[in-house]
């Protein structure tokens, strides 16, 4: 009995080793490739990446070993933009994280297979990506950045600093952004509207921002608001210095903006909606489909107010409008 009780362990022990070595084998490496409409070194990209990165990790995806992700800086130039997207179309990663609207119009078209992750992108129902937010259908999902409402936020937002505000000007490129045309329709539309005159401001060069600056520092009256558009977070060095030497009101969707000296900025938190798309890339990773996963709208808005520059425009602001505020820049 002793001896056909060790054959017995033995055997067994010897059947169960491919199970054994079979579980020991490392998981397979998956691949995410993150296309990006923002400059490489610019502090917004790193704020965004870093939280993608946290995002992914607490996920339990750890970049080398069972995950590889790769980022690709495309800006605004639309030959760029198209040479990467080629690139990722043949390499077919697992899942694509696409941010901005330039890096969706011509991704959106190129696949319908690979999984798509929109992230930080306008109004993506009315552009044409998804055909709702509740059931986003196909290979594409994601989170949104700004809706055409925002702007009546904008406008009321400077005039809480300035009351006698008249005149505003909205400032972006049509070339990466024309969806702002309907935007300032739709609010126009409205009959709540606020008596403020508001315009567009189309820029496409350096000298286009100058000049839309210049022409509204000689009204006290009038405020510039710089919308969310990956040309103008290119631009900000130069809109920063132009508002500051035309002693221009100027508001930003970005916060990078307030910091570096612009009067303030209102909009959703670029890096919570990074790191919540990073939950969104681990489900599909984990069999999930895409298409089966509503795309989410902001859920983390920020007011920050530069209050060196809010003085150096001698603006005197009302104390409970700064208590609204989430961050002060002193």
């Amino acid at each position: 009995m002793r001896r056909r009780e060790f054959i017995m362990l033995v055997g067994g022990a010897v059947a169960a080793r491919p199970l054994a070595l079979h579980a020991q084998q490392p998981e397979r490496m998956r691949r995410v490739s993150v296309l990006l409409g923002v400059p490489e070194n610019d502090p917004e990209t790193e704020s965004r990446l870093r939280a993608f990165r946290l995002g992914m990790r607490d996920a339990g995806w750890v970049e080398g070993r069972n995950v590889q992700i790769e980022y690709r800086y495309a800006g605004t130039d639309r030959d760029t933009i198209e040479k990467h997207v080629a690139e990722l179309i043949r390499l077919a990663p697992d899942v694509i994280v696409a941010n901005s609207a330039p890096v969706m119009a011509l991704l959106r078209p190129a696949t319908n297979t690979i999984p798509i992750v929109f992230v930080v992108v306008n109004d993506p129902v009315g552009q044409g990506f998804i055909p709702n937010l509740a059931h986003p259908g196909s290979n594409v999902t994601g989170f949104s950045f700004i809706e055409p409402e925002i702007v009546g936020k904008w406008i009321n937002l400077l005039g809480d600093v300035r009351p006698d505000l008249s005149r505003v000007a909205l400032m972006f490129n049509p070339d990466t952004a024309a969806y702002y045309y309907a935007f300032l329709r739709s609010f126009k539309a409205l009959a709540q509207q606020s008596r403020v005159e508001v315009d567009a401001a189309p820029v496409r060069s350096a000298a286009d921002v100058e000049r839309a600056v210049a022409e509204l520092g000689g009204d006290q009256h009038a405020g510039l608001i710089v919308a969310a558009d990956i040309y103008i977070v290119a631009m900000r060095e130069l809109i920063l210095k132009s508002a500051e030497q035309h002693r221009v009101l100027l508001l930003a969707p970005y916060r990078q903006f307030a910091v570096d000296g612009g009067l303030m900025s209102y909009g959703p938190d670029t890096a919570d909606i990074f790191r919540r798309s990073s939950s969104y890339v681990d489900r599909i990773l984990k069999g999930e489909l895409p298409g089966n996963l509503p795309a989410q709208s902001p859920d983390k808005f920020e007011l920050v107010v530069n209050l060196k520059r809010a003085r150096a425009l001698g603006l005197s602001v009302r104390e409970s409008f700064l208590q609204l505020a989430d961050e002060l820049i002193e």
